[in-house]
């Protein structure tokens, strides 16, 4: 298997609570982000996927912290989709400090819901080889 995709991120001070370490919402944003630079890469723009009347939705996200960040660490957020056969499919992050330390492992359940009907899609994986221009980012 190759490696995961992934952004770099530097940690600003305004995400920083009380204690001075990253604000646990801001975690969620940064994964986020890192699922929206994989479907970037793969060559699939956000209007692009909604043009198709498709849209992703998250249906569980797990956030284990291992480690704290504070402002002006650098990190990189991984991003991994995993298949099964059904309409979801798992997403996995992971947060590492440039030294190889892991701030926090992320895991989450999507799926691509029908727009119009207000449903999941029976085959999100088959949506997502057909618009990206390099599906292999997908692991397809």
């Amino acid at each position: 298997m190759s490696e995961p995709f992934s952004v770099p991120v530097t940690v600003r001070g305004y995400e920083t609570d009380v204690q001075g370490h990253l604000n646990q919402s801001v975690y969620l944003n940064y994964a986020e982000h890192a699922r929206w630079s994989l479907l970037q890469a793969a060559g699939i723009s956000q209007s692009a996927l909604v043009g198709t009347g498709v849209g992703p939705v998250a249906l569980e996200t797990t956030i284990r912290y291992r480690r704290e960040l504070l402002a002006g660490d650098e990190v990189e957020v991984t991003c991994a989709f995993e298949w099964g056969g059904g309409k979801t499919f798992r997403i996995e992050q992971t947060v590492r400090k440039t030294d190889g330390t892991v701030a926090a492992e992320i895991t989450g359940v999507g799926g691509l819901m029908d727009l119009k009907a207000r449903k999941l899609v029976a085959d999100p994986q088959e949506y997502f080889r057909k618009l990206a221009a390099d599906p292999a980012v997908f692991g397809l």
